[in-house]
């Protein structure tokens, strides 16, 4: 299979290729050597190349920047989506498109199916559920994957953060009240390329860490964790903050819970366990 992919220096674009399987032929053009800005690029590209799958993991992720900076989130997640979508299209390939539980205001406490209402709080959010409906515009052809609060061994998350901040300061004021799955890279690759042989996949799937916590929970595990494979000498002191006591530019769901059911339903795969993945993760960060 002939797969272009989009974003490959990423978090997720590099899971992907250090995962690939077997048989696959992946094209991971930079951004230097495809500006995903210039329509004519991709469709010069796509019509030489042809992949049958386009996998596009390239993102603007920068949700607080985004406030000051809508025209280029838009431009990353939104319009670039809709180049694709159309190259996509004109070869009759498939495409893959990463997508966030920012779509979503977070305000029932529920989990959120993939037929729960969208109404993004922030730009990023907003500008990522406009690339969802330029995506499913092929039909059959477009298979969305949201997912959440994505870390790995490899490009910037709130893991990496937590591992600077910690060994700068000794106390820490961390949001308890946002909840969310923690979802490891390497599981959003692994799970890309499953759906990948399931040429009958399409529409919107979710795909989160389990069990959910808030980022509170979240970084105590991290401390926790990095002491004890002494990527830190000692854990600060945390305090739990409110999102009002630790304001931010963009504002945030409070319980954005993915409801993977369909995914395990339907293709077979089960959300991965994050405290697993983020002790190997952090294993990883301790090997020169």
């Amino acid at each position: 299979m002939r797969v272009l992919l989009t974003g490959g220096s990423g978090q997720v674009g590099h899971a992907l290729l250090a995962c690939k399987p077997q048989g696959i032929e992946c094209l991971a053009p930079s951004s230097r050597e495809l500006d995903l800005s210039e329509p004519q690029q991709i469709s010069q590209l796509l019509s030489h190349w042809r992949p049958e799958l386009i996998i596009n993991a390239a993102a603007y992720t920068a949700v607080d920047r985004a406030e000051s900076e809508p025209e280029r989130a838009f431009a990353i997640n939104a319009s670039a989506v809709e180049h694709l979508s159309a190259a996509a299209c004109a070869i009759g390939a498939r495409l893959f498109q990463l997508s966030t539980d920012y779509v979503f205001p977070g305000d029932t406490g529920a989990a959120l199916a993939e037929d729960a209402p969208c109404k993004p709080l922030n730009v990023y959010g907003a500008s990522k559920l406009a690339g969802e409906q330029a995506a499913l515009a092929l039909g059959e052809q477009a298979l969305v994957l949201r997912t959440s609060w994505v870390f790995g061994a490899h490009g910037g998350n709130f893991v990496k953060t937590m591992l600077r901040l910690g060994a700068e300061r000794q106390q820490l004021g961390i949001v308890c009240d946002q909840t969310g799955g923690p979802t490891p890279a390497q599981a959003i690759a692994q799970t890309l390329w499953k759906l990948a042989e399931l040429p009958d996949a399409h529409g919107i799937f979710h795909y989160s860490g389990n069990p959910p916590c808030s980022w509170y929970d979240f970084a105590q595990r991290i401390f926790a964790n990095a002491v004890q494979l002494g990527l830190l000498m000692q854990a600060p002191t945390l305090s739990a903050l409110t999102s009002a006591e630790y304001p931010t530019p963009a504002r945030r769901p409070a319980s954005a819970i993915l409801d993977c059911t369909r995914l395990q339903r339907e293709c077979g795969i089960t959300q991965p366990d994050w405290a697993s993945a983020l002790t190997s993760c952090l294993q990883q960060m301790t090997t020169p």
